[in-house]
């Protein structure tokens, strides 16, 4: 917006000014319009105090109070040499605006057992500050939405490719994809770069409901190489979807689909690659629960492969891209507005990350994930599975989970040669904690500080109280610099970068459908070697529930058009020296890591495009 400065002259001396109070107006038969404050200034030569606003005023909202200062903490305000009267009234100023706060800003449970969001009926409620218009440009689904009407079967591959040539031919990564969907090597590079790299963990111990040998492997393992040598080796890995286990299916087009949470166990290679090596659908072996094998008739193997990219849809859309960007993102949000007052460090660097999640979410509840929304109408979970899989996935968060070099190295991802995502999600968690680091040493002095610090502790008290189990992990306090720079971290990496990994990257990987189907028309197979090319058709979604999923997938994916990149802020305080100094370096830092990947990406045949930080969203907006 253009800047409008109002100048007023005061009558005499005003004095030191503890705060300033703003009221908007509306005048009979004039406008009644929100006005945008940034700041107000007094200037007394040669001293200028500054009040910082940086927000919406509207008439109906009353006064608007601003207290004089920057950024700061409630114990350095007591330590200053100022009349007791001045730091008395700041506090009780900070403690009435938070009660006001917690009157508009509500908790309200959308799902047992999941992390709770906030409470409004409409988008209204959450007001002009609360508020973002989002500008991105439109995809064209008019083919797509022409098949609105087709309720049955594909009839086969070449009708799906008919289709794919019209709605693919620009995508560079959904042409890889359709070209190599069914070789073994890419399903696994996918689990490592794929749109859902969080599911894959090493494992030195087979799970005791996986019904394979040492004998039924050893044909896929490297050359004279036994089962348990490669076990002892790091070289097995596990896709275990065991939170899908008894989930209800959806009904689509008044027909049952299905749902399994199958087992997939993946052998490192000499090559360095990452390959499937057996397949078991369902989490209880028996006789009607088979392995699959590589070595299995070709329809059998790659069938149980798209039950598998089916099983990962399921979690990638709720799981991971909705519980832990979107649901996560509110969370922080909520008990930000609530326990941080607006003067409070972290809640000036916290607001730019989180802010729009309120507006997006509130969004997603009403349409996405609401009768008649794309998960009723086209996805295997649908509205009766969507509280089971966030409640039981929300169950099974841990903390550690959700810091990147933890989660990676505990995964035993942190080294695989290929796995780009882990390569660069390290490198941006890696600026991004430096630059937290350098803002809670603004403020902080010492551990004692940040124990001392009630409205820090009040915040992370409130986040445990509406998030997860005690079981989690989740620190209950903040005891030292290191707790807090960590956790913000975390909290910034969840809401950009890692929402940019888990969104922007949704249709490249399931524009070809075959490799992440939404649902499944028939239930698992129970026995091998009777499958056709037809058959595996008849299991993958209907034509209409394929093409509403890829249209809704196509907004979704669109970059805005004014879209803020990770790490550049518009907000008047990070215009303060000490602030800007701080948001230049971590600037310069991803900058670099950007310039670096790519120069790594001109010598891949597939780029990994999604972490590189120019094209990370600050916050999650869509």
């Amino acid at each position: 917006l253009p800047s409008c400065p109002v100048r007023v002259r005061a009558d005499g001396p005003l004095g030191r000014l503890v705060l300033v109070r703003l009221r908007l107006e509306a005048r009979t038969g004039l406008p009644d319009l929100d006005w945008h404050c940034s700041r107000v200034e007094v200037r007394e030569d040669p001293q200028v105090q500054e009040f910082l606003c940086d927000r919406w005023l509207q008439p109906a909202e009353g006064d608007v109070e601003l207290r004089s200062g920057k950024c700061e903490l409630p114990l350095k305000l007591e330590k200053k040499t100022v009349p007791l009267e001045y730091s008395v009234y700041c506090t009780m100023h900070e403690l009435k605006q938070l009660q006001l706060q917690q009157k508009l800003i509500r908790w309200r449970r959308f799902v047992d057992g999941a992390p709770q969001c906030v409470d409004v009926n409409s988008l209204a409620e959450l007001g002009p500050n609360l508020s973002y218009s989002h500008k991105s440009p439109t995809p064209n689904v008019h083919y797509l939405k022409g098949f609105a009407g087709r309720t049955e079967a594909w009839a086969s591959f070449a009708e799906l490719e008919a289709v794919f040539a019209h709605i693919g031919h620009q995508n560079r990564t959904a042409g890889f994809v359709k070209a190599h969907w069914k070789e073994d090597w890419y399903f696994g590079y996918q689990c490592l770069n794929g749109c859902n790299p969080l599911m894959l963990h090493q494992t030195r111990l087979l799970p005791p409901n996986l019904s394979v040998t040492a004998d039924m492997l050893r044909p896929f393992l490297s050359g004279g190489s036994s089962l348990e040598q490669e076990l002892e080796r790091g070289n097995v890995y596990l896709l275990d979807y065991e939170v899908l286990d008894g989930v209800p299916a959806n009904v689509i087009n008044g027909k049952q689909t299905y749902l399994c949470a199958p087992l997939c166990l993946l052998h490192l290679n000499r090559q360095g690659q990452l390959v499937p090596i057996a397949i078991q659908l369902q989490q209880s072996p028996g006789p009607q629960n088979p392995v699959f094998l590589p070595s299995d008739p070709g329809c059998d193997w790659l069938l149980a492969k798209i039950w598998v990219r089916c099983a990962d849809f399921q979690c990638h859309q709720l799981a991971s891209h909705y519980l832990r960007t979107h649901m996560l993102g509110e969370l922080f949000c909520v008990a930000t507005l609530r326990q941080l007052p607006e003067p409070h460090p972290l809640h000036q660097l916290l607001m730019p990350h989180v802010r729009t999640s309120l507006q997006i979410n509130f969004q997603a509840r009403m349409t996405l994930l609401a009768a008649n929304g794309v998960f009723d109408k086209a996805s295997g979970s649908g509205l009766e599975a969507l509280p089971v899989l966030l409640s039981r996935a929300s169950d099974r968060i841990c903390y550690a989970s959700l810091c990147v070099p933890e989660d990676l190295m505990q995964r035993g991802v942190d080294k695989l040669p290929q796995s780009h995502y882990a390569q660069d999600a390290l490198r941006v968690w890696g600026a991004l904690h430096r630059f937290v680091v350098s803002w809670v040493d603004l403020y902080y002095r010492g551990d004692d500080e940040v124990l001392q610090d009630s409205e820090l502790q009040l915040w992370i008290s409130d986040i445990n109280a509406h998030s997860f189990n005690h079981s989690s992990g989740f620190p209950p306090t903040l005891r030292t610099k290191a707790e807090v720079s960590t956790f913000v971290t975390m909290v910034i990496f969840s809401c950009s970068a890692l929402h940019a990994s888990l969104n922007f990257s949704q249709l490249d990987f399931a524009l070809w459908m075959p490799n992440a189907p939404a649902s499944m028309c028939r239930p698992p197979p129970r026995v091998k070697g009777s499958l056709t090319e037809d058959d595996v058709v008849s299991f993958l979604p209907d034509v209409n529930s394929t093409c509403r999923i890829l249209t809704a997938l196509a907004l979704l994916s669109q970059p805005a058009v004014d879209f803020v990149p990770l790490c550049h802020y518009k907000e008047v305080v990070f215009r303060d020296p000490a602030h800007r100094r701080l948001v230049e370096a971590v600037q310069a830092d991803l900058a670099a890591i950007s310039d670096d990947i790519t120069q790594r990406n001109s010598q891949l045949e597939l780029p990994y495009l999604y972490l590189s930080p120019g094209r990370v969203e600050n916050s999650v907006a869509i």
